[in-house]
């Protein structure tokens, strides 16, 4: 379903994969730097939620500034919050590479206005390929969102992912006080490509990784 999302003056293109029985969950997705939410992996990812009773919303907004992207994820959640299409019990925010960073800033900021969001409608984030550094730049790390969060995280990287070296991330993450986790993609680049795998070989692992995440973490919030 298409959807044009208001966002200041403009609009952000939006597309919901709705599940066939009524989710009580749902998924915000968005794209990296390059690219828009028809990206493959998205789509793929969008598909597979949809099929196993997730909904996923996903957007896209090609701004290349982090604070505007960040304030267009924050509009798309709110939107979606208020649908009366698609009554939600919680949602997971979710990027790839830069949409992850939005992502991560949404959830630090809303987890700072907590009079505002004490209904925890947003339960946890889903980083794909997240971009801990500027490629050959280790020093510069972008972690200061992440130390932040208190909700559940999910990291799927690519071990050979030139923006987010291995031992980096295995740092970042020892410190950060949220429940998480960490898939590492075997010889996966920024891109998720793997030399000798196909995309959708690739894919199969991510899609499956994130939604059993999800389905553990749902399952805890209602223990």
């Amino acid at each position: 379903v298409k959807v044009k999302i208001p966002f200041g003056d403009k609009y952000l293109d939006a597309i919901f994969s709705v599940p066939e029985k009524k989710p009580t969950y749902g998924v915000v997705l968005t794209h990296g730097a390059g690219g828009d939410m028809n990206f493959p992996h998205l789509v793929s990812l969008a598909a597979y939620l949809a099929s196993h009773g997730v909904l996923c919303l996903r957007f896209t907004c090609k701004g290349l500034n982090v604070a505007y992207r960040t304030k267009a994820f924050k509009a798309v959640v709110e939107y979606l919050k208020l649908s009366d299409d698609y009554k939600l019990s919680g949602v997971f925010l979710a990027g790839r590479s830069m949409g992850s960073r939005a992502a991560a800033s949404v959830i630090r900021q809303l987890s700072q206005d907590e009079d505002d969001d004490d209904d925890g409608f947003v339960q946890g984030l889903v980083c794909l390929s997240y971009p801990l550094h500027p490629p050959k730049l280790q020093s510069k790390l972008r972690d200061e969102d992440l130390l932040l969060i208190s909700c559940p995280v999910l990291f799927v990287s690519g071990s050979a992912d030139e923006m987010c070296e291995k031992q980096l991330l295995e740092g970042v993450v020892s410190k950060m006080k949220a429940p998480k986790k960490i898939h590492w993609i075997d010889k996966a680049n920024h891109g998720m490509a793997v030399k000798g795998r196909t995309t959708n070989d690739v894919m199969e692992e991510i899609n499956a990784q994130v939604f059993s995440w999800l389905r553990e973490n749902v399952q805890l919030q209602h223990k």
